[in-house]
C-alpha cells in the first residue's frame, strides 16, 4: 500500500551562509502510513515543529522531495487541506470564532458547505468532544484541555483523517493532560492517522505504533517504541520513560 506521506532527504536551513546559519533539518527521510500512530520525539530545537510545518504545506523545504499519496505535495494542496489538520502547541493561536460553535464552524464554512451541513458537522463535533454545554461560550474562557478539545473538534468537523499534534501537553495540568489523552485514544480507536510531536513520552508512548527520534535535524532512530528505546542514547536529549514506568504499555497518564 502506498504511503500517505513519503519524505526523502528534506533539508531546511535558516540564514544560509550567514553567521547565524541554522540547519533545522538535515537529510530527513520518512514514510508515514494511513491509520498509523506515529510519535516523533526529540529535545527542544530538534526540528520537530519545522518538520510538522513542512508536512502541512505551511513551509517549503530547501531540498528534498515530499509526496502525499504518491504525488508532489505542492500539486495537491487542496486535497491536503481537506485531509490534514494541525493542533498547535499554543491552542489560543487557532481560535477564530466568538463562540465555541462559531470556532468549529469556521473550517466547514471555508469548504463551501451548505448552512445545514455546517450545522450538522458542528453538532456532531460538539458531541464527539463533549463540548455541547460549552457551545455558546467564548473559546478563550475554556481551560487548557478544553481548548485542545476545541481544536480537535474543528478538525473533525472538516472531515480531516490525519491529525498532527505539536507538544499537545504543554502547559496543561493533570486534568488537562487526561482530557487530551482521552481524545488521542479516541482518534486511534477510530483509525485516524495521528502524528504526535512531543518529548513527554511517559504520557503517551503506550498508544504509539512507531517512535522516531529527531536530534539536531537528523532522524537518529525509527521503529517500534521498545526497540527504539533499547537503542536510545543520552545525547539525543530524550528520556527513556520505562525507567520509571516499566514497560511501553505502562507509559500513559490515563
Amino acid at each position: 500500500m502506498e504511503p500517505l506521506f513519503s519524505i526523502s532527504n528534506l533539508v531546511k536551513t535558516f540564514s544560509p551562509g550567514g553567521e547565524t546559519e541554522v540547519r533545522a533539518l538535515s537529510g530527513v527521510s520518512l514514510e508515514i502510513r494511513e491509520g498509523e500512530f506515529l510519535l516523533i520525539s526529540g529535545a527542544n530545537g530538534s526540528g520537530k515543529t519545522i518538520l510538522m510545518l513542512i508536512l502541512a504545506g505551511l513551509m517549503d523545504p530547501d531540498e528534498g522531495e515530499l509526496l502525499f499519496r504518491g504525488r508532489p505535495l505542492n500539486t495537491v494542496m487542496g486535497d491536503l487541506r481537506r485531509h490534514l489538520g494541525l493542533i498547535f502547541q499554543d491552542a489560543d493561536a487557532q481560535m477564530v470564532g466568538e463562540t465555541v460553535a462559531e470556532d468549529i464552524a469556521f473550517g466547514p464554512k471555508n469548504l463551501g458547505l451548505s448552512k445545514a451541513e455546517v450545522e450538522e458537522r458542528v453538532q456532531n463535533a460538539l458531541a464527539a468532544l463533549g463540548l455541547e454545554h460549552k457551545r455558546d461560550r467564548p473559546p478563550r474562557n475554556l481551560s487548557g484541555g478544553e481548548k485542545r478539545r476545541l481544536a480537535v473538534a474543528g478538525i473533525l468537523a472538516m472531515g480531516c483523517q490525519t491529525i498532527i499534534m505539536d507538544e499537545p501537553f504543554a502547559n496543561l495540568d493533570w486534568p488537562g493532560v487526561v482530557q487530551v489523552l482521552e481524545i488521542i485514544r479516541q482518534l486511534k480507536q477510530e483509525g485516524k492517522t495521528v502524528i504526535l510531536l512531543t518529548h513527554e513520552l511517559e504520557k503517551v508512548l503506550a498508544f504509539a505504533d512507531r517512535l522516531v527520534i529527531l536530534d539536531r535535524g537528523i532522524i537518529r532512530e525509527d521503529g517500534k517504541p521498545a526497540e527504539v528505546l533499547d537503542r536510545l542514547k543520552d545525547a539525543y536529549g530524550v528520556r527513556d520513560p520505562r525507567k520509571s514506568y516499566g514497560t511501553v504499555a505502562d507509559c500513559t497518564w490515563l
